[in-house]
């Protein structure tokens, strides 16, 4: 099996991850202490706009490295990996 495509980059991707993971203990004590429905739903907003980045920046490094090996590859492989990222996409674009 091949590296993943954020092989790269793994140590900023766990660091947003990070930052989410608290985000999310941020969103956890503010409904502990009662806060404003409106404050804890900007909140929720912002972890999910921050997943959102992350799911987008780990898509692109898919396409620019395990796609185009695919593609050079050719062949079935070719085709379960254009079909594994359109499938991803159509997830998140449900999300």
């Amino acid at each position: 099996m091949t590296s993943p495509g954020y092989t790269n980059d793994k140590t900023a991707v766990l660091a947003r991850l990070k930052k989410i993971e608290g985000q999310v203990r941020g969103v956890k004590k503010m409904v502990e202490d009662d806060r404003y429905c409106i404050d804890v739903l900007q909140q929720i907003s912002a972890v999910t706009r921050a997943l959102q980045g992350v799911a987008l920046h780990l898509l692109d490094e898919h396409f620019t490295h395990c796609v185009v090996e695919a593609v050079k590859v050719g062949g079935a492989e070719k085709d379960r990996k254009l079909e594994e990222a359109s499938q991803a996409i159509a997830r998140l674009v449900k999300s």
